[in-house]
């Protein structure tokens, strides 16, 4: 009797598994997503700025897929990015957004998978790289899924990348090449001549940056976009940095073209007085040029610029005394 129970058991234990197979097999699987979003926080070990914020847009159009990026810098330097700034670019590719993700349905990744990624190297040192996170709306529910580029993943030449690590470098990869240089390409060291505010028109997406729709894609990060769009619109930049004729005696020259800021000394934010003396030739030009006083980084300014000086015939023979101010309104702490 035992037995015969038994094996009535087992018969309905393997006919409950058939059911549940049948109804998993007739389960519709997910389409493949029309869109979605990219968040890409960069951090670097060389600044300031030491984090960019970037929202990548992808969505199908008529042709194969649109592309907009929106970049979101922090205040650097205080005297060459003083004010956070934003930009934006769109680019439009041929491909499918099938194509662009490599056929892979983001939809469809295990959660398991990617949490086992994002603990591959809990304890390492890591100096640069970026955090990812896709927004994808799958059926009726909004998915968030992260992944970590380490700096090994950027510049080792053997990186043991894992597998969904690697197919999101691959797809970001694609969009860059499809927008243009991002923000591991730009200069290390450069000049803003702008006011930091956006230059671009308030576009919907701008509009989603303002109103924190993208902030969801930055919880890891030390910034919200959000809050440094509104600090771009309300910051402004310091006075530009000035170059004036101080003094000069006793005859004044007819030309007296003044050097612009020299770079390196606005970026230290550097200021103060040059002076000099020269001798005037029968034709007026400049001989004898000596820099008496004044920092590093601005005599050489003065000693080009002063050269091509042109003085009147009555300065003939004689020598001159002069200084040029170099004022820079931005304050760097030691």
């Amino acid at each position: 009797m035992a037995i015969v129970k038994r094996e009535v058991l087992v018969l309905f234990a393997f006919v409950a598994s058939l059911g549940l197979v049948s109804a998993a097999e007739k389960k519709p699987p997910i389409p493949m997503p029309e869109s979605f979003v990219l968040g890409r926080h960069t951090f670097i070990d060389i600044g300031p700025p030491f984090d960019f914020y970037e929202i990548l847009s992808v969505h199908r159009n008529a042709t194969g897929t649109a592309v907009e990026r929106i970049t979101v810098t922090p205040p650097g330097n205080p005297c060459t990015q003083p004010a956070a700034n934003v930009e934006v670019g769109n680019a439009s590719l041929a491909a499918s957004i099938s194509d662009l993700l490599a056929g892979r349905n983001p939809c469809s990744i295990p959660d398991r998978a990617l949490r086992k990624e994002l603990k591959r190297c809990k304890k390492c040192l890591v100096f640069s790289g970026a955090q990812i996170t896709m927004s994808v709306q799958c059926g009726t529910q909004t998915r968030f899924i992260r992944m970590d580029i380490l700096d090994r993943d950027m510049f080792d030449p053997v990186p043991s990348t894992p597998e969904h690590t690697s197919w999101t470098m691959a797809l970001l990869g694609h969009l860059d090449q499809a927008l243009g240089p991002g923000v591991l390409e730009r200069p290390v060291f450069s000049l803003d001549e702008s006011n930091g505010r956006p230059t671009q028109p308030l576009s919907p997406a701008i509009e989603d940056l303002r109103r924190g729709a993208f902030d969801a894609l930055f919880k890891q990060a030390p910034d919200k976009p959000s809050e440094l769009y509104l600090k771009a619109q309300a910051q402004n930049s310091p006075p530009p940095p000035t170059v004036t004729l101080a003094k000069i005696s006793p005859v004044r020259p007819i030309s007296e073209a003044l050097s612009g800021y020299p770079s390196l000394a606005r970026m230290a934010g550097i200021s103060g007085v040059v002076s000099f003396t020269l001798d005037v030739t029968p034709d007026g030009t400049v001989k004898n040029l000596q820099v008496i006083d004044g920092h590093p980084l601005l005599r050489k300014a003065v000693e080009v610029e002063v050269t091509k000086w042109k003085f009147p015939p009555e300065a003939s023979g004689r020598s001159i005394e002069g200084s040029i101010q170099f004022s820079n309104a931005c304050a760097v702490k030691p």
